[in-house]
Parts: structure tokens; C-alpha cells; sequence
């Protein structure tokens, strides 16, 4: 049988987590950008970014795999919105 809120809850998240992950990739690359001396330095970050990215999924496939797909979910969520939240209190000034 088709589970309505199962499919609502899992959806939303989804729909949260790839918000809060465009939002924190957008931060990540104006901030390097107001911070970088060199030309090089924004497609490193970028680069870099999307490298642990795979690391992450890797390593939440597996934590999945082992503690349940709602936990990570969670988590993984929870993690998003700290790191954007640090991110925002980024001070510009800070050397």
C-alpha cells in the first residue's frame, strides 16, 4: 500500500536538503570569490568541494547502510544546516 506521509516526509527532505545544498555550494563560491588572490583559487574550491562531496555520499551510503536511512537522512540534514549556518557567520574581515 502507497504511504502518502512517508512519501510527503521523504520528498521534503529531499526537496530541503538539495535547497540548503545549492544554498551552501552559493556561499562557499562568493565567499572565495570575495577571498581569493588568485584566479586559480575559485575552480580549486569548487573542485575541491564537489571531490568531498563524493567522499560524503560514500561515506553516508555506508553509515545508511548500517544505522537506517531516517537517521542519516536526519543527520545529514542537521549537518547541512549547521554548515550553512557557520558559514554565514563568516566574518570578511577575518584573516
Amino acid at each position: 500500500m502507497f504511504n502518502v506521509r512517508s512519501y510527503a516526509v521523504i520528498t521534503s527532505s529531499y526537496w530541503g536538503f538539495t535547497l540548503t545544498d545549492g544554498a551552501l555550494h552559493m556561499l562557499v563560491l562568493c565567499i572565495s570569490t570575495r577571498l581569493a588572490t588568485r584566479h586559480l583559487n575559485l575552480p580549486l574550491c569548487s573542485y575541491l568541494y564537489e571531490i568531498m562531496e563524493i567522499v560524503t555520499n560514500l561515506f553516508g551510503g555506508w553509515i545508511g547502510s548500517r544505522s537506517g536511512l531516517k537517521l542519516t537522512l536526519y543527520w545529514g540534514l542537521g549537518l547541512q544546516v549547521f554548515a550553512l549556518w557557520a558559514l554565514s557567520r563568516l566574518d570578511p574581515a577575518w584573516q
